[in-house]
């Protein structure tokens, strides 16, 4: 890697950014770099932020004792700019005092070049500089790509599980999908973050991965289950927070399992937590697999119409549903207006016509 960044170097003539206010010390700098490198110039600091803004340099080499604005300063707008933040600078000195260097370090220098110096010294210096900066940017990039690929995989593993869990009722295929989308929805309107829309989505897909355990039977019922097929399906979310709570990255996963069953009223299921004890998320994600129950065909039930879908949730406001997570259910059926929203497509081409969340 190293031999390739070398060659790099010599092929794209990376451009180095020397500042000083000595035309004599720059003539020198020149002298010694442009054999390697594309050397330009700057005799202030003004001239340099300038010139690093628009060349983006591979290295700047920066005075410390200039008149007007010293190389601190330089230094320390240079690293407080994006745009330039990440070009490594070598300071350049008489000063052979220790705390100037620790300043320097302190401030964002990678090194310090003490004036008169080497010429080997400093092309050697400028070489090692360069090809670490470049290292470590391939190396982040490398990181971004691996990240991106696991949080790939990540999301398609998600998807597999929740089709595994629908797959048990031909009747409940898209149930997991239809409740993340409900659930990204309304904490989108309830003003969350864009990661904790992506969060609470991944919570909706899983939210019934603790069904895996029951029989299939059951879950097929068309008539009303016995007091001990209940208790059985009830296992499920105690079933679902054992499977998921390993998994530290993104806890919300097994809140989102274990308590979408609770009632706000505290008379649901498995903890009978009460109000605000219950996570918020789980409160989203309990309406939105209550609204998907009744707008789609079940072994037990048919699709209910709208008006009646939106009386039964006003009518269980305060009692099993968060008021507030309530209102923005409503608000959404409401927007509704040709019943649409359990279909394929929906949350994107309604979210398009909506406000961006903060």
């Amino acid at each position: 890697m190293i031999q390739k960044v070398h060659e790099l170097s010599k092929v794209f003539q990376l451009e180095v950014l020397v500042v000083d206010d000595s035309s004599m010390m720059l003539s020198l700098a020149k002298r010694i770099l442009e054999s390697k490198y594309k050397v330009s110039l700057a005799q202030s600091g003004e001239e340099c932020l300038i010139a690093a803004k628009l060349h983006s340099p591979k290295l700047i080499l920066l005075d410390v004792t200039m008149k007007g604005m010293d190389g601190f300063n330089v230094l320390r707008l240079l690293k407080n700019n994006e745009s330039t933040s990440s070009i490594p600078v070598i300071l350049m000195t008489s000063d052979e005092h220790s705390e100037t260097e620790i300043r320097g370090l302190h401030e964002g220098a990678v090194d310090f070049i003490t004036k008169p110096f080497n010429p080997e010294i400093l092309l050697q210096r400028v070489q090692n500089t360069i090809e670490l900066s470049l290292l470590q940017k391939n190396l982040q990039f490398e990181v971004d790509k691996q990240a991106e690929k696991i949080k790939s995989f990540a999301s398609q593993l998600m998807q597999a599980c929740s089709s595994l869990v629908d797959a048990k009722d031909h009747y409940t295929r898209g149930h997991s999908v239809r409740v993340a989308k409900y659930s990204r929805e309304i904490a989108r309107r309830l003003g969350r973050s864009s990661q904790n829309l992506e969060d609470i989505y991944s919570m909706g897909l899983l939210h019934d991965i603790g069904k895996l355990i029951v029989e299939k039977s059951i879950i097929r019922k068309n008539s009303r289950l016995t007091d001990e097929e209940y208790t059985n399906i009830k296992e499920h979310t105690i079933a679902g927070y054992n499977f998921l709570k390993s998994i530290s990255e993104l806890p919300g996963l097994a809140i989102g399992a274990r308590w979408h069953h609770e009632h706000f009223d505290g008379t649901g299921y498995p903890d009978g937590l009460k109000g605000p004890q219950i996570p918020e998320d789980a409160r989203i994600i309990a309406i939105a697999d209550a609204y998907d129950a009744m707008t789609s065909k079940r072994a037990y039930t048919q699709i209910r119409p709208q008006a009646e879908v939106r009386a039964e949730i006003i009518r269980c406001r305060g009692t099993h549903f968060d008021p507030a997570v309530t209102d923005i259910l409503v608000q959404m059926i409401d927007e509704d207006k040709d019943y649409k929203m359990n279909e394929d497509g929906w949350n994107e081409s309604l979210v398009e016509s909506q406000p961006e969340s903060k």
